[in-house]
This record gives C-alpha cells, sequence and structure tokens, in this order.
C-alpha cells in the first residue's frame, strides 16, 4: 500500500541559518520557522498561535539556504517529517522532530526588526539530492510494533 510523507509550509524564518558540513564535506544547513495560525476561540474572539517548526537542508538546497536564508525572510518550504535521536557531548539522548527540505521557494520582502518590509528576495527553487542522507534508506521497514498508535 503507498505512503505519503510530505510537509509544505508557508511562514517566516525564525533566525539567520545555520551551515555546516559532514564528515564527508555534505553541506547541511538548519534553520527554524515561525507559522502563524488563526482561529477563533468559544467567544468568538480572534487569536493566533505560532508554531516554530525546525528545518534541515542537504546537499545544494543547503548551500542556497545558507546564502540566503536570514531572520524574517518569508519562505515557501517543501519536504518530509523526519524524526531522530541523538546523543550530545554529556551523553544525554535528545529527540527532534524537524522538516528535511527539498524544496525552497523566497516569496517576498522579508519582515526586519521594525515590523516593515525589506527588498525582495530572490525566487529560487531546487530539488534536494538526499543520497548521502543517513535517515533517508529506503530498505528499511516499517513495523506495526513500531507505530505509536
Amino acid at each position: 500500500m503507498p505512503m505519503l510523507n510530505k510537509v509544505m509550509l508557508i511562514g517566516y524564518a525564525g533566525g539567520d541559518s545555520e551551515m555546516k558540513f559532514t564528515a564527508g564535506g555534505t553541506p547541511v544547513a538548519n534553520f527554524s520557522m515561525a507559522v502563524n495560525e488563526t482561529f477563533k476561540n468559544a467567544q468568538g474572539e480572534k487569536k493566533s498561535n505560532t508554531l516554530w517548526i525546525r528545518c534541515v537542508a542537504w546537499r545544494r538546497v543547503a548551500e542556497i539556504v545558507g546564502e540566503h536564508v536570514t531572520k524574517g525572510k518569508y519562505l515557501f518550504v517543501e519536504g518530509r517529517l523526519q524524526f531522530r535521536t541523538y546523543e550530545d557531548r554529556q551523553g544525554e539522548k535528545h529527540d527532534v522532530t524537524e522538516v528535511v527540505v527539498n524544496t525552497i521557494r523566497f516569496l517576498g520582502p522579508a519582515k526586519n526588526g521594525n515590523g516593515t518590509k525589506s527588498a525582495e528576495s530572490p525566487k529560487v527553487t531546487e530539488p534536494a539530492d538526499e543520497s548521502d542522507n543517513p535517515f533517508n534508506d529506503p530498505e528499511s521497514e516499517i513495523k506495526d510494533s513500531d507505530i505509536p498508535f
């Protein structure tokens, strides 16, 4: 039976991207996005909630992210949801949920610190090559015991 893991987001970059390289020299960039949802509460008052989402990009997409994603940029991001666990330098385990970005598009002017918009950003769309991504194993099998519900 076919399955789908696809995420599409429109929001603002929460800070400047952080660019690193793997031991093999593969570029990887991390950034966060703020996505706002607006709703009415039981009293009919308009409320909003900001969801902060971690994003990671690999290879050419990482290079684009590292060069262009700065705080306040208005972005469209497409990718897949990934859950991973890592161990920090103190030996403590951490769980991370993030979007692995395979397409990014710069939608328009960024918000600057005083709430106004700055000059328009370049529009860039690049598919990702995730061949070096250790979390992208098509041979892995999901067992019924792996499903949390």
